[in-house]
């Protein structure tokens, strides 16, 4: 693979891997597929970074802590390891709070860039963080967004007012294929050849998994054998238990949260992915993109994505998968029973959802555009 020329970056990161997420996945497979010998990483601590990181071509160093606070005493090792490995720009993998080091770290000569993602579009609205977040990003050479919506709700914190640059989430298209074998998962689920629903992700409300079990008796109707397949944990399993409780046995299952490697074949074993996610907060809390929705995509499986921030342009409508008004269980399910009674509309958006991870949603179309946006910052 060819890997595009950086200038020498020191990535600064509370989101990186062991640790599972969305914003971590982001932020290791740019940092994957730049060059290796002009790339450093400060990261917390996490269990099992050991054996993670010695894995890696690029250098990782581990912050005692589990999360990085932008203190005098972190300042002063972003420096040392300036200096220890001849940094030419500082790369903040999230919008907030480590960014707080980068206007004295500019003042100093040392130019950085800011990637954001979901969160930050609460942080430019709440007073207080509104005004921590712009000045954190008021010395920024550039600031990223992974969508439109985000870049749009961000730009007021933007020093001059000016708009993010877009540098939406992506898919390793090897890995996630229309060839993985879902066979496994499905035998260990018992799932059979029934039509299966899954959802992957964080067990929160804003996902909305409590809406695909209160749908699941309706679209059971339609599709009598259909199994929800919840991939992930969070604080709301205790609720969404109790939830499935009232659904037949065997048709909501718990798979738990499950290694990154795996991932691929969970998307294989099933026939709809859906992720009915929702904005909270009055707009405050909103989905920012929805990297699961790509992944689906790239294994060929027709999305439902709820509306929410910008869901939406991580498929077509009507084209890749169906967005939907996410409060309503009855909607949900009319959509999901859809799909899984037309395979034929089904098996259509799923190539088509492929044909556009392989177009313009590739991690080697992100790092390039990332090294462009490094090098403008260190020139």
């Amino acid at each position: 693979m060819s890997r595009p020329d950086v200038p020498r970056t020191l990535v600064v990161t509370n989101d990186f891997p062991p640790r599972v997420g969305g914003v971590q996945q982001y932020v290791s497979n740019l940092v994957d597929r730049l060059p290796s010998d002009r790339v450093a990483v400060l990261a917390p601590n996490w269990p099992g970074w050991r054996a993670h990181d010695a894995a890696l071509a690029s250098p990782v160093h581990r912050w005692p802590a589990s999360f990085l606070w932008p203190t005098r005493d972190l300042g002063r090792r972003v420096r040392s390891l300036i200096r220890e490995h001849r940094a030419d720009v500082v790369l903040f993998g999230h919008g907030f709070p480590l960014p707080l080091l980068g206007p004295s770290l500019a003042t100093d000569g040392t130019p950085y860039v800011v990637l954001t993602h979901g969160a930050e579009v609460w942080m430019a609205q709440a007073p207080g963080f509104a005004a921590a977040f712009a000045w954190a990003c008021s010395g920024a050479s550039e600031v990223t967004a992974i969508t439109k919506y985000t870049a749009r709700l961000i730009r007021p914190a933007m020093r001059d007012g000016r708009l993010p640059t877009l540098l939406p989430p992506a898919v390793d298209g090897t890995r996630f294929t229309p060839g993985v074998d879902g066979t496994a998962v499905r035998e260990r689920h018992g799932l059979g050849d029934r039509p299966v629903i899954l959802c992957a992700s964080r067990l929160v409300p804003r996902k909305g998994q409590d809406v695909l079990i209160e749908g699941l008796e309706l679209v059971r109707r339609f599709v009598q054998d259909a199994v929800l397949l919840l991939v992930g944990d969070g604080p709301s399993r205790g609720k969404l238990e109790e939830a499935a409780r009232a659904a037949p046995s065997g048709a909501v299952i718990f798979a738990g949260e499950i290694p990154d490697r795996s991932l691929p074949a969970y998307y294989a074993a099933c026939d709809v992915f859906a992720m009915p996610c929702r904005s909270r907060w009055g707009g405050m809390e909103v989905e920012g993109f929805g990297m699961v929705y790509l992944e689906a995509a790239a294994v060929a499986k027709p999305v439902v994505a709820g509306r929410s921030g910008g869901s939406d342009e991580a498929l077509q409508d009507e084209v890749t998968g169906l967005l939907v008004e996410s409060e309503e269980p009855k909607a949900v399910a009319l959509v999901i029973a859809r799909l899984l009674q037309d395979r034929e509309l089904a098996g259509r958006m799923g190539a088509a959802g492929r044909a556009r991870v392989e177009q313009g949603f590739t991690w080697d179309q992100r790092a390039a555009q990332l090294a462009e946006i490094l090098r403008r910052a260190a020139s």
